[in-house]
């Protein structure tokens, strides 16, 4: 498994089940739509109402699972990172990536508390159990970095 073939892989899905810690220690979990940069940042629009927002403004420590939708396909990639909400020019580069993906996400901008959150991996673990044995292999952040 090569970068280029786990961010391939990565593009073939438009969600992630993300999940964050709440200040007292309970799980979240959504559904979010996402895309993802030539660098692994992913990114994706939420209300700032919303509960990953409130955690992950207090703990920035976010995980992400993609793919294992389709039936018969039993491939995924969890990751693990920091979440942060970019601002400026950093956040029109990630909005015209997310874009691309999602032509709706212009019509959202107008919602009030409409934020982005971008996530910089610091682990991917990529599980192909379509083999016997499974093909599981792991990328540390120094890794991902190009």
């Amino acid at each position: 498994m090569t970068l280029e073939l786990l961010l391939d892989f990565v593009r073939l899905h438009r969600f992630a089940v993300q999940s964050s810690v709440s200040p007292s220690g309970t799980s979240q979990a959504a559904l979010v739509g996402f895309a993802i940069t030539n660098d692994f940042e992913i990114v994706f629009d939420t209300l700032e109402s919303t509960r990953k927002v409130a955690n992950l403004r207090l703990n920035s420590h976010i995980a992400l699972v993609i793919g294992g939708w389709e039936s018969g396909d039993e491939r995924t990639v969890q990751c693990e990172g920091e979440a942060d909400e970019p601002a400026g020019v950093e956040l029109e580069r990630l909005k015209t990536i997310y874009f691309a993906v999602f032509p709706d996400g212009p019509s959202r901008a107008s919602w009030p508390g409409l934020t982005y959150v971008r996530v910089r991996p610091t682990w991917i673990r990529y599980s192909d159990f379509n083999f016997d044995p499974p093909k599981i292999v792991e990328f540390t952040a120094k890794e991902l970095l190009r």
